[in-house]
């Protein structure tokens, strides 16, 4: 034991003693490093005030909690009373909620939000969404000036290119073929509008940011009405169905149900007093065939009636738990954050720099010294 405590206590008093000379050499250079902090400073300061400002609107919805014998009970009860019997129930839900961030980000939702209208902060414009993103959204300078060869490519092309720019304006967005300035406006929506379901409490949140807070708050409304008739539609589009050839089938059973009765009526206006066997079948019939078509009549209203309480049944039901409300401070950028992550970031830098940088850099240049005399030395 005295052996290893012999051989572990020169490694740890090294280790200590470069430890303290890295650290002597660290406050012996306090001045650059302080330098170097400060321009860290003065650099986040600039990237925070270059950044526009980002607002922030959250809604939050709760879903219906789904039951699986309560309301298919009542309908299955409904269906008895009617003297029915039920082809199907329920189910569970057809549009899994964590499909809905799928849902909105997909090109079809986002370009129907192309031409929802929203208003600025103070009321004065009201433009459509793609009009807002596309020219308003405004970028840090460095954005402009990383995008100007790009710019400056494009503009040389358009004069060589004859497409009529006025045509692709008017033309209505196809999410077959989208063209390089939807692609961009869809990509610009897709980043700025999300939507996180909660696994444990159900909770649908729908984010949207934008730089202004009316628009931010306008289009988070939006997004939460459409994605909720999107799921309506989606999940009623089969018991709709069924409900459409329902009325059909009861409005053909109810004409033939008005002309069997209209029949049979005539009739017996006609052969009223006729004892005759032959008029008495042909009344029976008459009846009969009355009868018979107002049985069908009768339960094609059954199904009816079923078919509406099948859509109302499964029709999804949303609490609004958090409204859409104008935001009042920027949600983005964090200023104290950025200038913190500079400064870090030039303080690490300066000490590396006093470290090792320095050392290398000197190293290098002796070594160079040292082969440049050795050649002079050579030649002589």
């Amino acid at each position: 034991m005295e052996d290893n405590k012999d051989i572990i206590t020169p490694d740890s008093s090294e280790q200590e003693i470069d430890l303290l000379e890295l650290a002597r050499k660290l406050w012996d250079n306090r001045k650059t490093i302080l330098k170097w902090g400060g321009i860290g400073i003065i650099a986040g300061l600039v990237i925070a005030l270059s950044i526009p400002k980002e607002y922030t609107t959250t809604i939050k919805l709760a879903p219906e909690a789904s039951q699986s014998g309560g309301s298919a009970g009542n309908l299955g009860a409904l269906a008895a009373m009617a003297g029915i019997s039920p082809v199907g129930n329920s189910g569970k839900d057809a549009v899994n909620p964590q499909l809905y961030p799928d849902i909105v980000n997909s090109i079809p939702f986002t370009l129907e939000l192309f031409n929802v209208s929203v208003t600025n902060a103070d009321g004065s414009v009201t433009k459509s969404v793609k009009d807002y993103v596309s020219k308003d959204l405004s970028a840090p300078w460095w954005s402009a000036v990383m995008s100007l060869p790009g710019k400056a490519i494009g503009g040389v092309r358009s004069l060589f290119s004859s497409s009529d720019k006025e045509g692709e304006e008017s033309r209505k967005p196809d999410s077959f073929r989208l063209t390089p300035e939807e692609n961009g406006i869809v990509g610009a929506l897709a980043g700025r509008v999300s939507v996180d379901v909660d696994g444990k409490t159900s909770i649908i949140s729908i984010s949207v940011t934008m730089q202004d807070p009316v628009v931010s708050a306008m289009l988070a409304d939006t997004v939460a009405e459409r994605l909720k008739e999107y799921v309506t539609d989606y999940r009623t589009n089969k018991a709709r169905s069924d409900l459409s050839y329902a009325q059909k089938l009861n409005d053909e059973a109810r004409e033939d149900y008005f002309t069997a009765q209209q029949n049979y009526a005539s009739y017996m206006d006609k052969n009223q007093g006729v004892i005759l066997r032959s008029m008495r079948n042909e009344e029976e019939r008459l009846q009969n065939e009355m009868q018979l078509a107002f049985n069908l009549y009768n339960t094609t209203a059954q199904q009816l009636q079923m078919a509406k309480a099948k859509v109302q049944e499964i029709t999804p039901v949303y609490t609004i738990v958090q409204p859409a409300t104008v935001p009042l401070a920027p949600s983005k950028p964090s200023k104290m954050m950025i200038i913190v992550g500079c400064l870090f970031l030039a303080v690490v830098a300066a000490s590396a720099w006093v470290l090792f940088g320095r050392d290398l850099i000197t190293a290098f240049k002796n070594k160079d010294s040292v082969s440049e005399e050795k050649e002079e030395a050579d030649t002589k």
